[in-house]
């Protein structure tokens, strides 16, 4: 299995939320998953690539040139992937995963998560989305979501596209039991009513 971890590059989040990482990290290696990240140093994407580098896990960076410029990237990840632009990262993010889960984070986070939700609603993503929901973080972007929904902005269905959990060790299981996908989801993709 190989999956996407949307997460901050952020150094001065509150701990819990690296522990957090961590223990999801030691979960993706006991079961042999193998990890691609935006391959930042710092942050959660640091703890990410720490915890799986030092428990000889899998893991790939994929960052755009001018970030690897300022020498954002994680001198332990070996399989790296440079892009010319921040397009080109989020599209090669989403390639021959069986997945994604974001963690919590700041704009870029929130960007690439509504982006892979967007592109899920018109059936061009059709892999499991879990959002890991650490300390209630998310819990804004549920209760978005839904009104999105309760006001028909979007149809009841897109509600199983995506599922929040609390603790990083119901990841895994979350990813595993998601409800199925198709690329015929663009028929339902505008609410018609």
């Amino acid at each position: 299995m190989k999956i996407c971890i949307y997460c901050a590059s952020s150094a001065t989040v509150d701990k819990s939320y690296f522990k957090a990482t961590e223990r999801l990290a030691k979960e993706f290696l006991k079961e042999k998953i193998e990890v691609v990240c935006g391959g930042g140093a710092g942050g959660l994407m640091g703890q990410l690539a720490d915890t799986m580098i030092a428990g000889g896990g899998k893991i790939k960076g994929i960052m755009p040139k001018f970030m690897n410029e300022v020498e954002w990237a994680h001198k332990g990840i070996s399989d790296f992937e440079l892009t010319e632009s921040m397009p080109e990262r989020k599209a090669k993010f989403l390639e021959g995963i069986d997945g994604l889960v974001a963690l919590p984070g700041g704009t870029g986070t929130l960007e690439e998560l509504l982006e892979a939700i967007t592109l899920k609603i018109l059936g061009r993503f059709t892999k499991p989305i879990v959002i890991l929901n650490t300390n209630g973080y998310y819990e804004p972007l549920r209760q978005m979501l839904k009104k999105a929904v309760r006001e028909k902005f979007m149809h009841p269905r897109h509600q199983e596209m995506w599922t929040f959990v609390d603790e990083p060790e119901d990841v895994i299981p979350a990813l595993r039991t998601a409800a199925a996908w198709s690329k015929d989801a663009i028929d339902f993709a505008v609410n018609r009513g």
